[in-house]
């Protein structure tokens, strides 16, 4: 299956509250753009802390969801742009009950594989200038995902993502982001603890889930 990728987007950082800088507002990349391991030529993630690295190189989130935020929200200028929540590409019917982790796309010249849910913080909510958010995320599980790049290449916008292999069936991007962050209680200690287990979930997600479950 294949899904068209309306936009490839990429942001610099700029001010964002006080002192501190964001590339959350991403915008559209034109031509073709280089995918690195690290992720796409033209975008910056200025919290190497929290954001970045080779696990989360490629950020997606679905442009499917902005129709629930205008129902929780109300309109907003943001949910008519791709990118809003600072992804790095933007499709319509793919979203985290779909998308398995370990799941390949071929991308132009350039493979990509689904490795984990994006934990939610306090920018989204910044950014659209709305509380709650968050909550709501972490309630739903309409939280994106990101990509490792398996093979460096090149893309552009109207580009299809085409899935060549299929992941573990066991672990959607939803379920990963439940046993994670989502609001079930009790935590499920022994899921995680299987999650964490996984050869293909990225090393620093494992470490910080197997200190979670002490």
């Amino acid at each position: 299956m294949s899904w068209r990728v309306a936009a490839l987007m990429g942001g610099q950082g700029i001010s964002f509250r006080g002192e501190e800088q964001s590339a959350i507002a991403k915008q559209p990349l034109e031509g073709q753009v280089a995918v690195h391991t690290l992720g796409l030529d033209g975008d910056t993630q200025v919290d190497k802390v929290h954001h970045g690295g080779p696990d989360m190189a490629v950020h997606h989130y679905p442009f499917d969801h902005h129709s629930f935020w205008r129902e929780e929200i109300g309109e907003h200028e943001l949910l008519g742009r791709r990118g809003a929540f600072g992804s790095n590409l933007s499709a319509t019917g793919l979203t985290e009950d779909e998308v398995l982790l370990g799941d390949r796309f071929r991308l132009g010249s350039a493979l990509l594989e689904a490795c984990q849910p994006r934990q939610p913080c306090w920018k989204i909510e910044h950014r659209f200038g709305r509380k709650g958010m968050v909550a709501k995320i972490l309630a739903t599980g309409r939280s994106g995902w990101f990509y490792r790049v398996i093979e460096t290449g090149e893309a552009k916008s109207g580009d299809m993502l085409e899935r060549t292999r299929r992941g573990d069936p066991e672990w959607s991007m939803r379920r990963m982001f439940e046993t994670l962050w989502g609001t079930s209680s009790p935590v499920d200690k022994a899921q995680m603890a299987r999650l964490a287990g996984h050869d293909l979930l990225p090393a620093k997600l494992r470490e910080k889930t197997l200190k979670r479950i002490g």
